[in-house]
């Protein structure tokens, strides 16, 4: 279950982000804007290992 919320949250942040950059096409904004969301994934990766949860 802590998986799927934290799957959830990742794809609303990355829907986010990706319609900012879609938006706002600055080659520094998508550059800070992969840096968060791979962060992000390393974290979701990391934090939500095999917990038996």
């Amino acid at each position: 279950m802590k998986r799927l919320l934290a799957l959830i949250a990742f794809l609303t942040l990355a829907g986010f982000i990706g319609i900012l950059v879609v938006k706002i096409p600055s080659p520094d904004l998508i550059l800070v804007a992969l840096l968060t969301v791979g962060l992000v994934a390393y974290d979701f990766l990391t934090s939500t290992g095999n917990s038996g949860d």
